[in-house]
């Protein structure tokens, strides 16, 4: 699901690209911040996404790859090194790598893969309407645990109590607080009483 959205949010990039492809087949090109080494089954299923929007890396594509290989404080040189290539659109993996990419650049768009909490960490200023030139894909944020209990008491009628685990530090302490709030209004408005 994370993938799907991510092909979504490229190719509203990357489809003017395309039109003018028609007259003169222009190279398409994205700059790839992230972890190394690549997810082998992710990285496949992001070229077949690619593939079906009619880009094929070596023919009209080229994807820049870069990644701190666990050093952070590579990240802003790294992100700069991207702008000056002047690609068409950069691709981040995480947090860091996309508030490097935001730092770097204002009027290229940036594609962020499944954030934590966006919001919280100041890359959008909200999850409908992102602003800026950075959008993306989240799947942790406090406006979706409303919905998110909603699913599940729906699949389980009956339930009447539901318990809440995270491991501490996994998110910024607000975005956690956040949520467990989000949680208990939600339970209350299904009926389900309060979340330990």
């Amino acid at each position: 699901m994370r993938l799907i959205g991510l092909i979504l949010a490229l190719s509203l990039f990357l489809t003017p690209l395309a039109a003018e492809g028609q007259q003169a087949e222009k190279i398409a090109r994205i700059g790839y911040l992230g972890g190394n080494p690549l997810n082998p089954q992710l990285h496949e299923a992001f070229l077949q996404g690619l593939r079906d929007l009619g880009y094929v890396e070596g023919r009209n594509l080229v994807i820049e790859y870069r990644s701190p290989e666990g050093k952070f404080e590579r990240l802003p040189a790294l992100a700069a090194e991207l702008v000056a290539l002047k690609v068409d659109v950069i691709v981040a993996t995480g947090t860091p790598h996309t508030l490097a990419v935001k730092q770097a650049t204002k009027t290229i768009p940036i594609v962020f893969t499944a954030l934590a909490d966006p919001v919280t960490s100041g890359l959008v200023t909200g999850l409908a309407r992102p602003g800026g030139n950075v959008t993306g894909v989240s799947f942790l944020a406090p406006e979706l645990v409303g919905k998110r209990l909603e699913q599940l008491k729906q699949a389980v009628p009956g339930v009447r109590r539901v318990a809440v685990l995270w491991q501490p530090g996994d998110v910024p302490e607000r975005t956690a607080k956040d949520m467990l709030k989000e949680a208990e209004v939600a339970a209350r408005a299904l009926g389900a009483g309060s979340i330990r």
